[in-house]
């Protein structure tokens, strides 16, 4: 019987299925490869089962000071040779990205601004 690691973060050779456990805590680095953060935790459209965004959790020592920003999904691919998802996002742009209102999960108008802003169709 195989054995399957599952530990948050780590995404193991499951075929091209991923557990929402196993992407949690995934690091995501830039362009340059460069570590921006970790995946906090995934958004589900609930009618549609898309997955629409990854919550970044980046900057912040320890837990503490973290910055949370939800970028589309579509943003990220996984790159195998660093084990984690790249973006074409530099920090300087997720730092200039829409701040996200405490409604931002059920604000259409804010989550149209985020799409439009990273330049991506919306899901929905």
């Amino acid at each position: 019987m195989q054995t399957l690691d599952t530990t948050p973060g780590t995404i193991g050779t499951r075929g091209a299925l991923a557990s929402s456990h196993d992407v949690n805590g995934t690091a995501v680095y830039s362009p340059q490869r460069e570590h921006l953060g970790h995946i906090d935790h995934v958004m589900i459209d609930k009618t549609s089962g898309t997955i629409g965004y990854a919550v970044l959790a980046f900057g912040g020592f320890l837990g503490l000071g973290e910055n949370h920003v939800p970028m589309p999904w579509k943003t990220l691919r996984y790159d195998t040779d660093v084990g984690g998802y790249v973006t074409d996002l530099t920090p300087e742009q997720l730092r200039a990205a829409p701040e996200a209102p405490q409604d931002w999960a059920s604000n259409e108008s804010w989550r149209q601004r985020s799409y439009d802003y990273y330049g991506l169709p919306y899901y929905w």
